[in-house]
């Protein structure tokens, strides 16, 4: 009798354990890392936050509020395909998880997550990037802006986390908001959540091939990569914001590690592309250092502390119901596609910074060596502060 249960068991046994558990963060902190290698030899780095002005640009352009002629339809836009693919990726992999639910957060979280999206588009402009495109992409490609960036979102992360505790000091009663789900796993079976994520599965491999059809190749390969993307970090909860928080705020480190050698993996890709010309060495280096990216940086670490979420994580946990995040998508497009308006208007941002690649300072040997040497320091300090819990502030 239990040999039979097990043979006819066993496609369940299988998902349980590809979905019914989290992934490895490492593991999959160095695909992402590798896929993000990929996406450069194919054409750009992974940002997330030139795809939400996409976002923003072309709702005001609908609205009649700002008209450009030269936008390009989120549709066919590479970096809003980029961020359609994550989530996607995310609802799919949440619903195959049985992890997908509306959840709504209490007003006053719902505030945070509005001014979090706000502080974070503004931020992006000023850094040229949210913490994957202006830190983690920047940083690969040598550029000193996404040095600053770094440097600007670990203070901001920092001070959001104060404001966290003397709020929650102050607000002892808070409460968790309703939550819906749906299709709940029964203990004879999977539920039916895993067959809508089974069916958006189809969907999302089929669309790239659409695109193929219509003549937009180059579109289906981003689509591509940003399936790819959501499904990773939905699955493993692989978080930036986290790496920049946590040892400030549990001392909890496998974040930040995972992130540390995630940034060694795609720096090494990046420079072989560009030391061997098969990229431009001045490919993804922004005129952001050093106000730009550092106060950018700042902007950004305090609004992804209280968004509860980055660009990219914004949106992969929008992907798994979270109104918060849903509510911070929105508004981070609209502050993006504002800020950099006027910024351009003003002629303001050609004066946050200049473009420096380190190698042009340093030499190549030099630039390799530090930039390593600083993502192997983020590590050790992770791990020693984790052990001694010298800087946690709860």
């Amino acid at each position: 009798m239990d040999e039979a249960r097990t043979k006819d068991g066993w496609f369940k046994q299988e998902f349980e354990e590809i979905f019914g558990r989290p992934w490895s963060v490492v593991p999959a902190a160095i695909t992402v890392a590798a896929l993000n290698v990929f996406l450069f030899a194919f054409d750009r780095p992974w940002t997330a936050s030139d795809g939400l002005r996409n976002w923003g640009d072309g709702l005001f352009h609908l609205l009649g509020i700002a008209r450009r002629p030269d936008i390009i339809s989120p549709l066919l836009y590479s970096g809003s395909i980029l961020n359609l693919g994550l989530l996607l990726g995310a609802l799919t992999a949440a619903l195959l998880s049985r992890e997908f639910a509306i959840r709504v957060a209490p007003s006053g979280e719902l505030i945070k997550g509005g001014i979090g999206g706000l502080l974070m588009g503004s931020g992006s402009v000023l850094a040229f990037g949210c913490n994957i495109g202006g830190f983690f992409s920047a940083v690969s490609a040598l550029s000193m802006s996404g040095l600053a960036m770094m440097l600007g979102l670990a203070v901001g992360a920092y001070l959001g986390l104060r404001y966290l505790i003397w709020e929650i000091n102050r607000r002892p009663s808070f409460t968790a908001g309703p939550s819906y789900s749906f299709c709940h796993a029964r203990s004879t079976g999977l539920g039916c959540q895993p067959l809508f994520g089974a069916v958006f599965l189809v969907a999302v491999v089929c669309l790239p091939f659409l695109y193929n059809s219509l003549g937009y190749t180059q579109q289906a390969a981003f689509l591509l990569f940003g399936v790819a993307f959501g499904i990773l970090l939905q699955r493993s909860r692989f978080c930036l914001v986290r790496a920049f928080r946590e040892p400030f705020m549990t001392g909890e480190s496998e974040h930040t590690r995972a992130a540390a050698i995630a940034l060694v993996v795609s720096i090494v890709g990046f420079s072989i592309l560009k030391f061997t010309d098969l990229k431009d060495v001045k490919d993804w280096v922004f005129p952001g250092f050093w106000f730009g990216g550092l106060v950018g940086g700042i902007l950004f670490g305090v609004g992804m502390v209280l968004g509860g979420g980055c660009g990219a994580g914004s949106i992969w946990r929008a992907g798994e119901g979270h109104v918060k995040l849903w509510i911070a998508v929105v508004l981070f497009a609209i502050s993006a596609s504002l800020t950099r308006l006027i910024f351009v208007q003003g002629g303001l941002l050609q004066k946050v910074g200049v473009p420096i690649f380190f190698p042009d300072v340093v030499g190549w040997g030099s630039a390799l060596t530090l930039v390593v040497a600083l993502s192997a320091g983020w590590y050790l300090f992770a791990v020693w502060n984790e052990r001694t819990g010298r800087l946690n502030l709860i």
